[in-house]
This record gives C-alpha cells, structure tokens and sequence, in this order.
C-alpha cells in the first residue's frame, strides 16, 4: 500500500477494526444475570475476521 494514506481511508479502517472486537465483560454478567458463562463474541453485532470477510476500503 503507499505510504500516504487519505484521511477518510484511515477514518474508515479505523471503525472496521473496532467492529471485530468482543463485547466488554460486564455486559456478560448483565445480560445473563450471572448464571451462564458465555464466551464475550457472542454478544456482538458484527462478527468480522480478516481470513474470511475482505472489507471493502
């Protein structure tokens, strides 16, 4: 890739590497009201890795 990359480039892989994160620890606890463990990715919206979904940017 160049070494000069746009603003709104960066702007936008920025945002598609936040989408493949888990989702925080404390929200596992509320959601299940502390009875199941269940692993932290369940719970988020947009699965993506970078094996297997190309993005588009």
């Amino acid at each position: 890739m160049s070494r000069f990359k746009p603003k709104a480039k960066k702007l936008r892989l920025a945002k598609l590497g936040r989408q493949t994160k888990w989702a925080p620890i404390w929200i596992i606890p509320k959601i299940n009201k502390g009875l199941k463990r269940v692993h932290p990715s369940q719970y988020t919206k947009i699965k993506r890795n970078w094996r297997k979904t190309k993005t588009k940017a």
